[in-house]
């Protein structure tokens, strides 16, 4: 079985669904399949391949783009795009695995001719695919009425001018046209998707899966020494790609942290694995130990290790990949209950949630978790067991192989009638 990957960048150092894609890959390979992916970047996997685009095409695309932005229209500048089923990567394969088509090196216009042509997943990292423009909404439900006056340009791939409810309308002709599978990773996003244009679709829920054999419980002491972190501090772990990143919350971090009795805060550190971890430290008053960007799975399980409670102040989480791997290594989480997090997180089982932004009362599931060792300690254990049953990355890719040949066997069964 040959399968194909769909991604603007196969970089795993740009975001966390190119984490999750590549993961995927590699254990589709180590399963036996012969699976690729297929990038608008130049890519870094050897067994990728760039989207081609003659220079004299790459440079009409490029005028078209300065027409398109100022028309508050991304992506459809590629046209290019409508090449896609002719590509010898495309052409090759058995099941095409759409992973995001977003941030302008693909025309949503071209799926219709392109799932006419292959059997088609579509897995969504984020709410994109059926709203007029943003990746994350914010709360923001007009995409279930067709966008328009959108409160939030500004957002996620943003848009310089208001014409969501013509994006909006023009992805819902594109859907109607195409024939695909819709994958999610958490039940709060198949609500979403249930809800959305993307109803006429089959929806399946899949949820991203994490080795095992690298996440795992280290000597949190050994951990400790091996970053330089005292071994007797209170060790909090917040992580995101870049701590800028809105969603990701770190600005509530600091009136979190603020709830903490000052006897346990001046006990405290915080860990962050991330880029640009300067722009929070000085305000959050506590040390700060910046491991920037870190690539290596290995790497992030010691600093999973090393923490006593990962802290995710996340606004919108469609999963919450990030929490998956501190759970694998056995170590607790105080987040928002927000997006696909409470699927990870089980308040009271292996960690504590708070209501959405609400600073305070995340401060105080921080506090529960830092005072009460010996609930710490359960609750470890029982984040490592509940990895083990629901989230290890064998069982994603076995529904995974279970869903391409279920597609392919409805393929075939078409074209012999």
């Amino acid at each position: 079985m040959r399968i194909l990957h769909l991604h603007q960048s196969d970089d795993v150092r740009r975001a966390g669904d190119i984490v999750a894609m590549t993961r995927l890959h590699r254990a589709l390979q180590r399963r036996g399949l012969e699976s690729r992916m297929l990038c608008g970047l130049d890519p870094v996997d050897p067994t990728s391949r760039q989207i081609r685009r003659p220079v004299p095409v790459a440079k009409i695309e490029a005028l078209l783009r300065l027409v398109t932005e100022r028309l508050g229209l991304n992506d459809l500048h590629c046209f290019s795009s409508f090449g896609t089923p002719w590509n010898d990567e495309v052409k090759a394969a058995d099941v095409l695995h759409v992973q995001s088509i977003h941030s302008n090196y693909f025309s949503y216009l071209a799926l219709p001719m392109l799932t006419a042509r292959k059997p088609t997943i579509f897995t969504l990292h984020d709410l994109w695919s059926f709203t007029g423009h943003c990746a994350v909404a914010y709360g923001c439900e007009r995409w279930e009425t067709g966008c328009g006056h959108c409160p939030h340009l500004d957002a996620h791939p943003s848009v310089r001018r208001d014409a969501t409810r013509l994006e909006w309308t023009l992805k819902n002709w594109t859907y109607a046209h195409s024939r695909m599978t819709i994958v999610v990773p958490s039940r709060w996003l198949y609500d979403l998707a249930s809800r959305s244009m993307l109803r006429r679709f089959p929806i399946r829920l899949v949820p991203h899966g994490v080795d095992i054999d690298v996440f795992r419980p280290l000597s949190k002491l050994e951990c400790r020494d091996r970053l330089g972190i005292p071994r007797d501090r209170n060790v909090l772990l917040f992580s995101a790609p870049d701590v800028r990143l809105p969603w990701k919350g770190a600005d509530l971090l600091e009136p979190s942290l603020r709830q903490l009795p000052p006897a346990l805060r001046s006990h405290c550190s915080l860990v962050v694995l991330g880029r640009h971890a300067g722009s929070i430290a000085a305000l959050l008053g506590i040390p700060v130990i910046d491991l920037g960007f870190v690539e290596r799975d290995e790497e992030k399980a010691i600093a999973y290790s090393a923490a006593d409670v990962f802290v995710s102040p996340s606004r919108a989480e469609t999963f919450g990949l990030a929490i998956l791997e501190s759970l694998a290594c056995g170590t607790p989480v105080a987040a928002f209950r927000t997006g696909g997090i409470p699927d990870l997180v089980r308040a009271g089982q292996n960690g504590w949630l708070a209501e959405g932004e609400n600073a305070g009362d995340l401060g105080m599931a921080i506090r529960r978790l830092l005072e009460d060792r010996s609930t710490r300690e359960t609750m470890s254990r029982a984040a490592r067991d509940i990895v083990l049953e629901e989230f290890s990355l064998e069982l994603q890719v076995t529904r995974h192989v279970d869903l391409y040949r279920e597609i392919l066997a409805q393929a075939n069964d078409g074209r012999a009638r």
